[in-house]
């Protein structure tokens, strides 16, 4: 009885850690909503005359010229602009793609998915559109507290985190068995 119980209150306390792991995970969309809202890119044409500035979704925020640009005649400015919004709505894309995924981890390669169709989009390589991607996004350090979830994956544990050890199995009673059941993993 008293190892029935044991592996009962085992099974109890791995419930309890599932449960403070989903919660922690789900805290975790606040801030990615948080960081999707302030997520900001920017572009400029090569000569400088056109700038442009775009939000979350490749939304256009602002558009800027120069004296010198408006002097080029309207199908230069036309061509500069368009060009520099591609590059800004680009550059928005590739970061929402990071920040998703470091919330909700690499399972679907959507950072790969997006430089796929950006290269093929752009004309270009991957491995452009990659460095490109490396150089627009600042390395992030993980929290140093490790209380602070905040840099941790929403949806599913982080790599490195071990599974819970299973406990182990005497056998069992009809309640043991269901208790089994009900919180395995696999199902």
């Amino acid at each position: 009885m008293a190892a029935e119980f044991e592996q009962l209150v085992t099974e109890f306390e791995r419930f309890q850690s599932g449960i403070r792991n989903v919660d922690e995970r789900f805290a975790g969309l606040g801030a990615m909503r948080q960081q999707l809202s302030e997520l900001r890119a920017g572009a400029s044409s090569p000569d400088g005359g056109v700038t442009v500035v775009t939000g979350p979704g490749g939304a256009v925020l602002d558009v800027k010229f120069t004296d010198a640009a408006l002097a080029k005649g309207p199908q230069a400015l036309s061509a500069a602009l368009m060009a520099t919004l591609r590059e800004a709505v680009g550059e928005a894309a590739r970061r929402q793609a990071v920040l998703v995924q470091e919330h909700l981890g690499d399972d679907h390669g959507l950072v790969d998915q997006v430089l796929e169709t950006q290269a093929e989009a752009f004309g270009t390589t991957v491995e452009e559109m990659r460095s490109k991607l490396a150089e627009e996004t600042p390395a992030r350090e993980r929290p140093a507290a490790p209380d602070d979830f905040s840099e941790e994956r929403v949806l599913r544990p982080s790599d490195d985190a071990a599974p819970p050890p299973a406990p182990p199995s005497t056998g069992g009673s009809a309640g043991d068995t269901f208790l089994k059941n009900l919180f395995d993993e696999e199902d």
